[in-house]
């Protein structure tokens, strides 16, 4: 067995172990203390975590979630008919956008997104459009004919022009529901097609504009057009909008469609 004569040997060595076990019961203190100073800061992180978590959810799931069900379910949708008319009865253009908002906000998108008001019919507009298309000369708000949606003619009617000859065109003509929204609202319901070429109709021998028969195409250009005006809420596809998916206009043109109808609203 090991002695020490020498007491102060002894008195440091009772020291140092005294010491020793003063640190190892101060480690859970010290450990308690970190973790009570790093409390706050997780919290802090946490609730963060919680604010930003809460926004996502709101602007990704549930607003989007509120929005299918209103654009989906507006009243108009539940009968409106999916083909216009011509004025003696024929098939006309299908309809495959709607625009959501009063008049004014829909004069103003469209114009907002580089379309025109086209003129109404009558003789100076009539003469006008033949000169300019002989001759080659733009007129950016040259008339469309009228067709027919609810027993009426169209409320409103836009084109945009391509190049400088009036034989080639998109343009959109607009009914107006008569049942709003709860926002008090109506739906404008839209046919856009895309004016290839002019010729004699199929059907009558009038002389008249024959459309590009895929119409999804003019669809989803003209919303690409007002989407880029920052004014459209949101924009929606009500699928199953057209159950015959293909048919022949008035003047004897060929059209087909994915069968969607495109919705959007207009910002306030």
């Amino acid at each position: 067995m090991l002695r020490f004569k020498n007491s102060a040997v002894v008195d440091t060595i009772d020291s140092s172990t005294l010491s020793i076990r003063n640190e190892v019961v101060s480690i859970p203190v010290k450990v308690r203390r970190l973790h009570q100073e790093k409390k706050p800061h997780r919290m802090f992180l946490i609730a963060i975590s919680l604010v930003l978590l809460g926004y996502f959810g709101l602007a990704y799931l549930l607003i989007p979630f509120v929005w299918r069900g209103y654009s989906r379910w507006h009243p108009a949708l539940k009968n409106c008919p999916t083909i216009t008319e011509t004025a003696d009865g024929h098939p006309g253009d299908p309809i495959n956008v709607g625009l959501i908002g009063d008049e004014g906000e829909v004069n103003r998108i469209i114009r907002s997104a580089g379309w025109y008001s086209a003129d109404p019919l009558g003789l100076r507009s009539d003469l006008k459009i033949a000169a300019d298309t002989v001759l080659e000369r733009p007129y950016v708000d040259a008339p469309v004919s009228n067709l027919y949606l609810f027993g009426r003619r169209e409320d409103l009617a836009f084109e945009k022009p391509v190049g400088h000859d009036p034989k080639q065109r998109h343009h959109v003509r607009f009914w107006k529901s008569t049942e709003l929204d709860d926002m008090g609202r109506p739906l404008w319901f839209g046919s856009v097609t895309y004016d290839k070429r002019v010729g004699l109709s199929y059907t009558t021998g009038q002389i008249t504009h024959h459309i590009d028969a895929d119409i999804d195409v003019e669809r989803d250009g003209l919303f690409d057009d007002l989407t880029k005006t920052g004014e459209i809420v949101d924009a929606r596809f009500i699928d199953s909008f057209h159950k015959v998916r293909e048919g022949h206009n008035g003047g004897g043109d060929h059209w087909y469609t994915d069968g969607r109808l495109r919705l959007g609203a207009i910002d306030h």
